[in-house]
């Protein structure tokens, strides 16, 4: 019996490996096929919009110069937030699990809460009121908003390390700085990662409502085609709106492809 356990054991572990490898090269042809079904979406968007008898207000709004301004205004806002949102969250977050500060979890978590439990809409405009109508105050809006998958994700990765690894690294002379950099945060980058792939299709999502305040950005296309009942307008806003999330959480993917250790 323990012959034949033996003999099975080469198999089983080549067929684990056989599966490891098809995952990763599904993962992979995944990653491949998306930019194109995106690509295929926007290619029938704008085939069927510049086949339609437009109307004048509807030929001025989506003019390939218009749309694309609108876009670059939405990835700016999105872009800006995204940066700050990491500025800000990583460094709390790992500041959060060390053994010092910890006590500080609780109403730092309360806090950045309150944010992302906060109706998107109030927030962008309480911002305004007190910022001023503009960007500057759709991306302070957009920053309260998305910290906190970031920061939560950053704490989880870095509380789900094994201890018995950080342990072993100081018995190896290592300081609690080196530690950090070459155990703690390599294994909690994919926790890491997605929090971010998450806090940027919250800020894609979330900055059309930056219309609302002079911000700019495709959420104008929605608004406007609410507002003029232009439902190509309206359909066109979203397409793009949703196409733009879509990509930049594939984005998001590829990195998290790449930045995962080996062997994770």
């Amino acid at each position: 019996m323990s012959q034949l356990d033996t003999e099975k054991t080469p198999t089983e572990a080549a067929s684990k490996t056989d599966t490891g490898l098809e995952v990763d090269r599904g993962g992979r042809a995944s990653l491949l096929l998306y930019p194109v079904i995106l690509l295929a979406i926007l290619g029938a968007l704008f085939a069927w919009l510049y086949t339609r008898d437009l109307s004048d207000t509807e030929m001025v709004t989506l003019t390939p110069g218009e749309l694309w301004s609108m876009t670059l205004e939405h990835l700016y806002l999105t872009a800006i937030a995204t940066v700050v949102v990491l500025v800000i969250a990583i460094p709390l977050g790992i500041l959060l699990t060390r053994p010092p500060m910890r006590r500080f979890t609780t109403p730092v978590t309360a806090l950045v809460n309150f944010g992302q439990a906060a109706p998107a809409v109030g927030l962008i405009v309480v911002f305004a009121f007190w910022m001023g109508f503009g960007p500057t105050a759709a991306i302070v809006a957009l920053v309260v908003y998305a910290v906190l998958p970031v920061l939560r994700n950053t704490m989880a990765g870095l509380d789900a390390v094994d201890q018995s690894l950080v342990e072993a690294g100081r018995g190896m002379g290592m300081s609690a700085a080196a530690v950090l950099w070459r155990v703690e945060l390599p294994l909690a980058v994919p926790l890491i990662l997605a929090g971010v792939r998450t806090a940027l299709v919250l800020v894609v999502g979330t900055a059309t409502l930056g219309t609302f305040i002079n911000a700019g950005g495709l959420g104008l296309l929605i608004t406007s085609g609410v507002n003029l009942s232009l439902p190509r307008v309206l359909i066109t806003g979203s397409v793009l709106v949703a196409v733009l999330a879509l990509a930049v959480d594939w984005l998001g993917r590829v990195v998290e492809h790449i930045a995962r250790p080996r062997g994770l």
